[in-house]
């Protein structure tokens, strides 16, 4: 126990220095200024990492022994180390959050699956589903979660951190803070891609219903979190863009409980990459509207191709936020978001997977990214996420990040 403390004091005090440094306070500047659509210049950010290829001289080795200081010090690391290696427009709040202990009775079902790593150190794998959603008596099986709220774990937690760092940096509890509702991804697992894209097109009505279930549940989920008082406003990425906000918590909080108009909506339908507009808006927008619709502000999307399908996802209310991919054109989806959302870009992550950077076709795609922008006053937060792998080499990385800083610090 006492080395596991020193570990971390020596830690959160590298922690504290970032938190509180001057980048840091303008970095929320650049992050509140684009999701309040008034934007600064674009914010770079970089997640989703191969932590397995990027251990530079032990940097990421976690040394403590107790499980929970574990995870505590394995966050403060790897923020240490973006922001040594890899800072682009990184945000760090300024406390260590302390996660509310959560349990679900879950709903049901689960997924049935074989897999195939290609790296066992990687958790990125491929999926072999069996389809468990055939019949309407597999449907039947569905039922709403129940949500239990472990206080005593959490305040155990909460107190063990806070005696160890807690007069270097403030340690906060921490909940919720964006309801995410991807029914289709869910589905996807529940019966395999192929089987879900033929069900579409023959069983429309099985498959509506599956949906519908399905975002029964969410709708029960987001009543519980309320009602538990789970939702929290204090986290500094919205799944790996920026989610500071003026707009949030909403002007009505009145300073007890968030609600949810007082957080962040996020959904997406990854596989509806290969349905057509007007099946994408039947089967998933019009969902959405009642789902994550109910949140203060919703950013929508995520590797599927929507810049020809704008016009169904502005159907969501609230709507602040379009993902557009590197399978999308952003010159037509640029026009068309224009001042109205936030454009976050994502670049292509296989930039980064290879033995040797292409800086010039790297330095192309993301000025295509900027003139877009620039050409049509959006708002644009740009991403590099999804990297399953750099090759072991994470200057890879690191020289993106250069790149893409130079390009957007002379905006």
């Amino acid at each position: 126990m006492h080395e596991d403390v020193k570990i971390l004091r020596q830690l959160a005090y590298k922690y504290f220095q970032i938190a509180n440094s001057e980048k840091n306070t303008y970095n929320m500047r650049l992050h509140t200024a684009v999701n309040d659509l008034k934007q600064i210049r674009p914010v770079v950010l970089i997640d989703e990492l191969p932590w397995n290829e990027m251990n530079i001289d032990n940097e990421l080795t976690l040394q403590c022994s107790i499980p929970y200081l574990r995870e505590v010090e394995d966050f403060l690391r790897k923020s240490i180390y973006k922001m040594k290696h890899m800072p682009a427009d990184m945000v760090v709040m300024p406390f260590i959050p302390v996660r509310k202990v959560l349990s679900s009775t879950g709903i049901g079902i689960s997924v049935e699956e074989k897999t195939l790593p290609t790296d066992i150190n990687n958790n990125v794998k491929s999926h072999e589903y069996t389809d468990i959603l055939k019949t309407e008596e597999d449907l039947q099986k569905l039922h709403n979660p129940i949500i239990s709220y472990d206080k005593e774990e959490t305040l155990r937690r909460y107190n063990l951190v806070g005696e160890i760092i807690g007069d270097i940096i403030p340690v906060m509890l921490s909940g919720i803070d964006m309801f995410s509702v991807t029914p289709w991804d869910q589905i996807a697992t529940y019966k395999g891609v192929t089987n879900l894209l033929i069900d579409l097109v023959d069983r429309p009505e099985f498959m509506h219903k599956v949906v519908q279930r399905l975002s029964e549940i969410n709708i029960s989920l987001l009543e519980q979190y309320e009602s538990l008082g789970l939702f929290s406003n204090q986290p500094s990425s919205l799944h790996c863009t920026p989610i500071l906000t003026s707009d949030l918590p909403s002007k009505s909080y009145d300073g007890g409980n968030l609600t949810r108009k007082d957080i962040w909506g996020r959904g997406a339908a990854q596989i509806f990459a290969s349905v057509s507009k007007d099946m994408h808006n039947e089967f998933d927008i019009q969902y959405m509207k009642k789902t994550i619709g109910q949140c203060g502000l919703v950013y929508y999307g995520c590797c599927e191709p929507l810049d020809k399908k704008i016009d169904i996802v502005e159907q969501i209310p609230n709507l602040r936020k379009i993902s557009i991919t590197p399978w999308a054109d952003v010159n037509v989806a640029s026009e068309i978001i224009n001042k109205k959302y936030v454009l976050a870009s994502k670049p292509n992550p296989s930039s980064v997977a290879v033995p040797m950077l292409n800086k010039e076709a790297l330095k192309e795609e993301l000025t295509r990214i900027l003139d877009a922008c620039r050409k049509n006053n959006c708002n644009c937060d740009i991403v590099l996420k999804d990297i399953s792998t750099c090759c072991n080499r994470p200057e890879n990385i690191f020289e993106w990040e250069k790149i893409a800083m130079d390009l957007v610090n002379n905006y």
